[in-house]
């Protein structure tokens, strides 16, 4: 029986994840998942790709999402969530968004902490991106698809193939961890998932890239793995290597760690 076994949002995209025991479900994703933006002075977003300082930077949502905490190597910042100011163009992936700038105090703190002129913005209300894939969504700042799903199987699969020491799950960033489930890449067979009331719809698979070498405690770049362990055996006809998949949400909900997934319908691998 495949049972959620890990919860995690990323209230600010590339820095640190929040594990959380329960959490909603929006149409975007858990709720405040990628909901705020690193940017630089052109309005680009700021990835652990160039930047992996990102990572040592510990967002908590506070006052059902009014508050913003950051903390870091430097004294914390509050900041008070500006959720109707002004919009000013943004860029992810090279694709125009809108953000509300949320202030000098947080620009400053995180220009320090990253040793880069910096901005952060917030997702508007009237944000309506559409996701790719085979089940099209929608989702905040996420690099695509609303859900990002990794089981355990697939983890214990590819820790014991690189002979490196074992990483954890958060070296790849997702939402949920699945246990249960026997045979690794399980994920990419399942099509449509329910899941403590809410529903799932298979998108693509997880194509992985240079932020899974940057070790999510320090912040440092530690590769090669576990790319070049990937590439082995995770080729994706498409190109890159895969490793867990990207959903899409078809009915919102409440999920919380111990929920059992139901697959109510399965499809071929697209590896």
């Amino acid at each position: 029986m495949a049972r959620v076994a890990e919860l995690r949002y990323y209230p600010v995209k590339g820095c640190a994840g929040v594990s959380v025991e329960r959490a909603e479900l929006t149409r975007a994703g858990l709720a405040h998942d990628r909901a705020f933006m690193v940017v630089d002075e052109g309005g680009v977003f700021r990835s652990q790709r160039r930047d992996p300082l990102l990572a040592t930077v510990r967002p908590v949502v506070e006052d059902d999402g009014r508050l913003l905490r950051l903390a870091a190597g430097v004294e914390p910042v509050v900041v008070r969530v500006d959720s109707d100011g002004p919009r000013r163009e943004v860029r992810l992936f090279g694709a125009p968004f809108l953000g509300i700038d949320q202030g000098e105090e947080a620009a400053d703190w995180l220009s320090e902490v990253l040793g880069a002129h910096s901005r952060l913005v917030r997702v508007p209300p009237e944000h309506d991106r559409v996701t790719d894939g085979l089940t099209p969504g929608t989702s905040g700042y996420a690099d695509s698809c609303a859900v990002h799903l990794l089981s355990r199987s697939t983890l214990d699969g590819f820790n014991a193939l690189s002979g490196a020491p074992a990483l954890s799950a958060d070296r790849f960033r997702p939402n949920l961890v699945v246990d249960g489930w026997p045979e690794p890449h399980t994920e990419d067979l399942a099509r449509r998932i329910a899941v403590g009331g809410a529903e799932l719809g298979y998108a693509k698979l997880a194509i992985r890239c240079a932020v899974t070498m940057v070790d999510q405690s320090s912040g440092a770049k530690v590769g090669p793995e576990p790319l070049r362990t990937l590439a082995r055996y995770r080729r994706a006809a498409a190109g890159g290597v895969a490793f867990g998949s990207k959903f899409a949400v078809l009915r919102s909900g409440s999920l919380r760690i111990g929920d059992e997934l139901v697959v109510a319908d399965w499809g071929p691998s697209e590896l």
